[in-house]
């Protein structure tokens, strides 16, 4: 198996920057020859003298329609790499991406301008979307000028598509501590915090990084009901429907409840939740994560808009 790195983004957003500091790295002077698959010329181009130090090779790819195995094999054949770096296109749409079958994702990155997300974000949100799906980190670079609010609306954007996405924002000193307070639509201090409809997208995204800040709090939320096979019977999961790019693209957003009479719940019931927020492991969250203690559960009413957006 070859293993690959995927760096995407759109023009300009620092692929080739990331790519070279890799390169340039005491941890990457391995052994063996790394290709590195062009797809876009931007600004900034290799040095020659990088290339050589590492052991690193460039093939262009001039268009989406020869991205295709067969033609990447032929570059595996000619130079025998142990390993592919991929800057690809941010124009061509990464789901139609295909590679040889023996080649294996390792990683993926995105790299973003912040200085241009916003118009990237309003004007081409399928194609973002896609590139950020998978990616294992997202890099925003250039964040000179921005305040903490503009980069805590892009972190719910890029969360609301991938929520276990490690998210970076940097300006020309380096990464910024993204430990700063959001202007959260709903008051922390109350009890139980009342979540609405743009709350509980908040809160639900906001609590996969930070969230000590809920626990031992109570909250309080209207949400549609699901019953996974294979849950305790005192187990089930309140969430809402979200639209995250477009109206083809929805996930359920929702953490694992427990309530005593969980068993007269039935799938897709609406019910009004007060829960207390703890952080315990959860097979399904891979280690620990937020799980509710309802002492409230309430049926309701379905909401007027039954889905949330991001967008």
């Amino acid at each position: 198996m070859k293993p690959v790195y995927i760096i995407n983004g759109f023009l300009e957003s620092g692929k080739t920057e990331f790519i070279t500091y890799t390169l340039d790295q005491p941890y990457f002077q391995i052994r063996g020859k790394t290709l590195i698959v062009l797809c876009e010329d931007g600004e900034n181009e290799y040095d020659p003298a990088l290339l050589k130090r590492s052991n690193s090779v460039l093939e262009p790819v001039e268009s989406e329609a020869d991205f295709t195995p067969e033609h990447l094999l032929e570059f595996e054949k000619k130079h025998k790499p142990e390993r592919i770096i991929i800057e690809y296109n941010g124009m061509w749409n990464f789901k139609n991406m295909k590679l040889p079958w023996h080649w294996r994702v390792e990683q993926q990155i995105t790299t973003i301008d912040a200085s241009t997300f916003a118009t990237y974000y309003t004007n081409m949100k399928s194609l973002l979307a896609e590139m950020l799906r998978k990616s294992e980190m997202i890099i925003f670079n250039r964040c000179d000028g921005l305040d903490e609010q503009a980069l805590a609306a892009y972190r719910r954007n890029v969360k609301a598509v991938n929520q276990q996405g490690e998210i970076i924002f940097e300006d020309q000193n380096g990464e910024i501590d993204q430990m700063f307070e959001e202007d959260l639509p709903f008051d922390l201090n109350t009890d139980p915090i009342v979540l609405d409809d743009m709350g509980y997208g908040v809160w639900y995204i906001d609590s996969l990084d930070r969230l000590d800040r809920y626990v031992g709090k109570n909250i309080q939320f209207t949400a549609m009901v699901m019953k996974p096979d294979g849950y305790p019977e005192d187990h089930f999961i309140p969430g809402r429907m979200a639209m995250t790019c477009c109206a083809e693209d929805m996930a359920f957003l929702g953490y694992v409840c427990v309530w005593k009479d969980a068993r007269q719940l039935k799938e897709q019931d609406w019910v009004k939740v007060t829960a207390r927020v703890e952080k315990e492991y959860w097979a399904e969250y891979g280690g620990e994560g937020p799980v509710l203690h309802a002492s409230s559960v309430v049926k309701t009413k379905a909401p007027k808009e039954a889905v949330i957006s991001f967008v």
